[in-house]
Order: structure tokens, then C-alpha cells, then sequence
């Protein structure tokens, strides 16, 4: 998928601030945002690379984003990271000095860093609990629930999965390389659960059978596919880090060589044969 051109994106009237940026590398990238004065961008804390010494760094408690106010606006914006399995304080970097400054975030895993204009997807965008890196100071980092038990239970990405909301650009980290599909109204897609990366607002999420018990059982694709029914966009990733932490951990003789999202039964059997479990 094409990514914008460095350094000339516009500025407008809009809740987030309209942030410049660039992203850089292939498989390890890392992201450098050009700020403004005044200008501030928000992200995990540990993502941060390097920074002009005119960006000042602030710790805050919640997501950061203007919605995230007062007492009570704070203790539900470090709730929702707590839930998501995110640190309860988020790091905020403002452009305190002159003309330009910069300061670079980079992705903790293998993969591509993808730049989102939520404004362009309607708003709001769900995807997997740990992609959020770095956004325009304005982006709001909720929670979002699956409704349907057997999607929360077998689905790859549990109950609860991010919620990205506002008008700016966010930045989401995925495993390995992504591909970007746009389903018309009743299009369906049949996707691995744990390659989900993303997808917009409309997109309906469930599970569908694998096929029988013998390709549930042989096939080692796992029990179940995510039916990801349009209209709206898909971001797929082709290496979801539990698949890559799996393979690693199995290599090494681990018992923990089971990962989300895949692997069949007899994957199960296998193990308790050779007393692995």
C-alpha cells in the first residue's frame, strides 16, 4: 500500500493536531514526526527512539487525548489501557521552542508501521490490543468489545480489542507485511483469526467453521475462520507476533510453542504424547 509522501501533509481545522511525519526502514521501521511550535503527538511509553532537544516529554496517566479530562476523564482513560493490557500512563512530546522539531518512534516487532487519517474512515477504527503506537495529540485510545462469547473466546484477539477514535493521523504497528482490502455492502473475507490487524467501524467481525472435524483436526488452521463481513476496510498482517513468539518458542523445545490464532488439535495430542504437557 502506498504511504504519503514525507513532509507534506496539510494543515486544517481539525480536534487533533495535523502533524507532519515520515516513515522510515523495511522491516524493522520507525516513525519520525516533524512538529510544529505548540504542536504535541502522544504514544506508548518506551516507543520513543530519539527527539530535538526543543521537544519537552511529558508523562500523563490515561490515553492523553483532549477528551481524556478531569479526575474521573482520567481514571477511565487508564482504565480502558489497563484493559487492553497497555501501561496505565501515556507519553506526551510538544514542540516547546521554534520553526521545527522532530522526534521519532519506533515499532517493538518485526512488521509495518501504518499511518491512519482516522477523519478518512469515518472516525473511529478497531484493531488488535497492541497496535497503537504513536498518534496526533487529539486521537482518543478507547476499548472495544466483542459482543458475540464465541468471537471473544475463539477469535484471536479475545474480548476486547483497541479502539482508535478521533480526526488525525494514528500510527498502528502490524507483524510483518500488510495488505489493505476494501469489502463492498455483504462482501465477505475469511481470515486467519490471529492476522487481523485492523478494520473499520462497519466491517462485521465473527466466526466461521474451519470446515470438517477432519481439516479441523489435520488441517492445523485451528477450529474456526473470522468472517469479516463489508462494507468497510481490512488491514490483514502476515505475521501476528504470537504466530512469529510461537514458532520461536517451539524451535527451542518450549512448552509454550502453542500461539494464538492457530494450530490444530492435533497439535494438542502431539504434545501430551511426547510429554510436552
Amino acid at each position: 500500500m502506498p504511504q504519503p509522501s514525507p513532509w507534506s501533509h496539510t494543515r486544517n481545522a481539525s480536534v487533533a493536531d495535523d502533524i507532519d511525519f515520515d516513515i522510515k526502514g523495511q522491516e524493522l521501521q520507525f516513525v519520525e514526526i516533524e512538529l510544529d511550535p505548540g504542536e504535541s503527538a502522544i504514544a506508548e511509553a518506551g516507543a520513543m527512539v530519539w527527539k530535538d532537544a526543543s521537544v519537552g516529554m511529558t508523562t500523563v496517566f490515561g490515553d492523553g487525548s483532549e477528551t481524556d479530562s478531569g479526575i474521573a476523564g482520567k481514571l477511565l482513560g487508564a482504565g480502558k489501557r489497563l484493559l487492553t493490557g497497555e501501561s496505565l500512563f501515556m507519553t506526551v512530546f510538544t514542540h516547546t521552542g521554534r520553526g521545527k522539531a522532530r522526534v521519532a518512534f519506533a515499532a517493538p516487532t518485526p512488521g509495518s508501521i501504518i499511518p491512519l487519517r482516522l477523519a478518512e474512515y469515518g472516525g473511529r477504527i478497531i484493531c488488535q490490543k497492541d497496535s497503537f503506537l504513536a498518534a496526533a495529540k487529539g486521537v482518543s485510545v478507547g476499548i472495544h468489545f466483542q459482543k458475540r462469547i464465541l468471537t471473544g473466546l475463539f477469535g484471536g484477539e479475545g474480548f476486547i480489542m483497541q479502539k482508535l477514535e478521533g480526526d488525525g493521523w494514528v500510527f498502528a504497528q502490524m507483524g510483518g507485511a500488510v495488505i489493505e482490502r476494501t469489502l463492498g455492502a455483504g462482501e465477505e473475507l475469511h481470515v486467519d483469526t490471529g492476522c487481523i490487524a485492523a478494520f473499520t467501524a462497519g466491517v462485521d467481525f465473527d466466526l466461521i467453521s474451519a470446515g470438517g472435524i477432519k481439516s479441523m483436526i489435520f488441517g492445523g488452521e485451528g477450529l474456526f475462520f473470522a468472517r469479516l463481513r463489508g462494507p468497510g476496510k481490512v488491514w490483514i498482517q502476515s505475521l501476528p507476533f504470537s504466530r512469529l513468539a510461537g514458532r520461536m518458542l517451539a524451535a527451542g523445545g518450549s512448552r509454550g510453542g502453542a500461539n494464538r490464532g492457530e494450530g490444530s488439535l492435533l497439535g494438542t495430542v502431539g504434545d501430551i504424547v511426547s510429554g510436552s504437557r
